[in-house]
């Protein structure tokens, strides 16, 4: 397998009615990482410093889960639905058991894994995340809100929405924008209306759940949990990720300073490191 993402072809998956679209490359493992990814993104909108990086020691397997860019079907519109879908596609590639990184709504699908799918889930990373009915989900700001459901995205919103506004968080995602536009083979589409409505209408199913019950949902996992954000997430508030921490059994909790809900596109490097020491570390000693 190639170790460069943006080197990485786009390959495909059948499984029942659904044509999956997905990239693999990296070390082969037994255990790949699964990648879950945000609201509106396909498999573009990973940074490719921070896969490269984490590539250098396992397989890594990015993917569009069903009516997302370049895979055919409806998009879901719960997470619930998304996490059968993630679950289909890893039974499909042939993965008995598989790390996860959920990113943003990413993270909320994974939670859904843990829930439903836990025999599927080695360990798993909740980045930019919440809980079901966590606080401030269904109270973004409006301008946060109304720039991340524009009808066209450009990169340089992400200068708003991922990171802070000082003005070493701002370099550093104007270099994780420069780093975006690089990629040349098989260039996703992007994903349609149909898609950006199906997920908010599941992030706001998500808003409105009894969090009482998803705090009980949280208790209930058993496997080894790394919560991580950034200092100041405009997006999905930052102390929800330490509700997730205080509420999941076996978690650690890493935030990054200076940065908000893109902090693993402006660290990478020292991202990708942390992520690397919670997946080999052995946590039965």
């Amino acid at each position: 397998m190639t170790q460069n993402y943006d080197a990485t072809p786009t390959r495909y998956v059948e499984s029942a009615d659904t044509k999956f679209a997905f990239r693999k490359f990296g070390k082969e493992r037994d255990v790949p990482l699964i990648l879950l990814t945000h609201f509106r993104a396909s498999m573009d909108n990973w940074d490719p410093k921070l896969l490269d990086e984490l590539a250098k020691g396992r397989t890594i397997i990015a993917f569009d889960n069903k009516g997302v860019a370049s895979t055919n079907n409806l998009t879901q519109d719960t997470y619930g639905e998304m996490a059968d879908g993630a679950a289909e596609f890893i039974e499909a590639v042939g993965y008995v058991k598989v790390d996860v990184l959920g990113f943003s709504i990413g993270g909320h699908i994974a939670q859904e894994l843990l829930f439903h799918h836990g025999r599927l889930i080695r360990k798993a990373i909740l980045a930019s995340s919440m809980p079901q009915g966590g606080k401030g989900l269904a109270n973004a700001r409006p301008e946060v809100l109304a720039l991340a459901t524009k009808p066209v995205i450009e990169l340089t919103d992400f200068l708003t929405l991922f990171f802070e506004q000082s003005s070493t968080s701002q370099k550093l995602g104007r270099a994780y924008i420069e780093r975006r536009q690089v990629r040349s083979l098989d260039v996703e589409p992007a994903t349609s209306a149909e898609t950006m409505e199906a997920q908010g209408k599941a992030r706001q199913a998500w808003a409105r759940m009894d969090e009482a019950q998803g705090l009980a949902n949280l208790r209930q996992v058993t496997q080894p949990v790394l919560v991580s954000n950034g200092s100041n997430d405009v997006m999905l508030p930052t102390a929800q990720s330490f509700s997730l921490y205080q509420n999941l059994p076996n978690a650690q909790l890493i935030l990054y300073p200076d940065s908000g809900h893109g902090f693993l596109f402006q660290y990478p490097e020292l991202v990708a490191e942390h992520i690397r020491i919670f997946l080999d570390r052995s946590f039965d000693s």
